[in-house]
Order: C-alpha cells, then sequence, then structure tokens
C-alpha cells in the first residue's frame, strides 16, 4: 500500500472527483494537478497546484517527489496527443514512477472510434517511458446514455444491431482508486472495464424509458444521415467524426465484450445501466 502523496489530474471533472474523493475518504494524501484552483474540490489531505497538460515545465514541478499518478485524458482536441505527450514527459522527468491511464477500449491505431486512436498513441508514449503504467481502457460511460437523447426522445446513430457493454463512472473510480492505492500489483496491466451486460441502443433506449418514464427510442441511422443530421451543429470535422464513429465502433462490435474486471479489482459487481440510470 502506497503511503506517499498520489497525483489526481482531472479532479474537477466528473471521473477525476469521484477518485480524489474516494482517496480522501481512505485517508491518502493527495495532489490536485488543477488548471483553475477555485474549481478545486476541498478535500481533507489534499493539496492543490496549477499545472495544465500542455505546460510541461508546470507539469514537472508539480509531480516533484511524486511516485504514482492518476492521469484523467484532457478534453477532447485536435493536439490532445501532444498535450498527452507533454504531460508524460513531464512525469517522467519528474520521476514519476507509476502512471495509471484512464484510455478507452479497443485503443488501437486503426480503431473504429476516432478518439481511441488518440488513447493508442498516448498508451504507446507511455509504454516508452513509464512501462510500469496501467492502462484503465474505459467502455463507453453509461451516466451519458440520458444525452444520447434527442429533445424527440429518440436515439439517432449508425450503431445498427451493435451492443455496448457500457460501464458506470462510479466502478471506474473504484478501480482507479484500488489501483492508485496498490501500483505494484498492477505494473504493466491493462484493464478493460465494462458495465456486466452489452446492450443495443434499442436496448438502451427501453431501460431509459423504463427508469424515467419518458418514452425513448432508438433510430439506426445510416453514416450518411449521421453526418446530415450533425452538420447543423457548427462543429469541427473532427468532432462530428467522433461522434459518429461512436456509433459505427458500437456496430462494428468494439464495445461489446464484457470483462469482469471492475468485479475482480473492487470486489463488487459492476453496476448495470439501470442502476446508474435509477440513482442519476
Amino acid at each position: 500500500m502506497t503511503t506517499a502523496p498520489i497525483a489526481v489530474t482531472g479532479s474537477t471533472g466528473r471521473l477525476g472527483g469521484r477518485v480524489a474523493t474516494r482517496l480522501a475518504a481512505a485517508g491518502v494524501a493527495q495532489r490536485l494537478l488543477v488548471r483553475d484552483p477555485a474549481r478545486a474540490p476541498r478535500l481533507p489531505g489534499a493539496g492543490v497546484v496549477v499545472a495544465s497538460y500542455a505546460d510541461g515545465e508546470a507539469v514537472r514541478r508539480a509531480l516533484d517527489g511524486i511516485a504514482t499518478a492518476l492521469m484523467v485524458s484532457a478534453a477532447e482536441a485536435p493536439d490532445r496527443v501532444d498535450e498527452h505527450r507533454t504531460f508524460v514527459d513531464a512525469a517522467a522527468a519528474a520521476g514519476v514512477q507509476h502512471l495509471v491511464y484512464v484510455s478507452f477500449v479497443g485503443a488501437a491505431p486503426d480503431a473504429t472510434f476516432t478518439l481511441a486512436r488518440d488513447h493508442w498513441a498516448t498508451e504507446q508514449h507511455i509504454r516508452d517511458l513509464l512501462p510500469a503504467a496501467t492502462f484503465l481502457r474505459d467502455d463507453l460511460y453509461s451516466d451519458f446514455f440520458p444525452a444520447m437523447v434527442g429533445a424527440d426522445g429518440v436515439i439517432r446513430g449508425p450503431a445498427g444491431d451493435g451492443r455496448v457493454a457500457a460501464v458506470a463512472q462510479d466502478d471506474v473510480a473504484d478501480v482507479a482508486a484500488a489501483v492508485l492505492r496498490a501500483p505494484a500489483g498492477h505494473a504493466g496491466a491493462t484493464y478493460d472495464l465494462t458495465g456486466p451486460e452489452a446492450l443495443t441502443l434499442t436496448e438502451v433506449a427501453g431501460t431509459l424509458t423504463a427508469v424515467t418514464g419518458r418514452r425513448v427510442t432508438y433510430h439506426p441511422e445510416t453514416v450518411e444521415e449521421a453526418y446530415a443530421s450533425r452538420a447543423g451543429y457548427g462543429a469541427p470535422a473532427w468532432q462530428v467524426d467522433a461522434w459518429v464513429s461512436t456509433y459505427t465502433a458500437i456496430a462494428a462490435g468494439e464495445m461489446a465484450a464484457v470483462s469482469t474486471a471492475v468485479a475482480d479489482l473492487t470486489g463488487h459487481s459492476a453496476r448495470t445501466p439501470a442502476q446508474v440510470l435509477e440513482v442519476g
């Protein structure tokens, strides 16, 4: 069990904040790396330092004396991989020994989901510099299912009859906290973190209907329809590609495999989408 402070990034966000809260509850000392200290959670045993991923020198100073760190992936952007590499370079220079990186299932250079390619590139850079790292490859978050529903109660996308083994953010946080508290046992490991079942989007819509009482349906778009229906948002091309490829990756079966890693690493069963939505 580690007794030195653990560095945590992303504590102002949904996932990093959950991890930081769990570590604080366990009495673990932390160093929270944030861009805006005003948004940092106030937690016992947690100090706050300002360091953005793109500022390598600030990251190096922030991680000085840190052996174990959580790296939550940066906000989606065209230069995200460059930011990740800058952070990893700085972590290695500061002497970090064990980096726990939040990645994505199916991370590969040819992944259908475009952002999973970013995660693969980041993983490769981490492996080159910090071989004891642990990769938490999360599936789609079941917490986000409600955001996929349009104002008319329809989920639209080219997912066909593909399945997604969506995972709860709380389960990912439980795993991350467990790994961070005892990193030696997870050196060099890669874990796929999923829920206990793989659902079609038709089944997801049915779950949303049952939990919320609002009728939700799924309309399987073609790829061409998906691009056309998103054209009005004014988003850059890379972002639209990411949105659409979320669905085509489901259609390709790249998010369907169910893993037992959550239960294996936390000692409790992974939450179903229905359980997540009932709480949310």
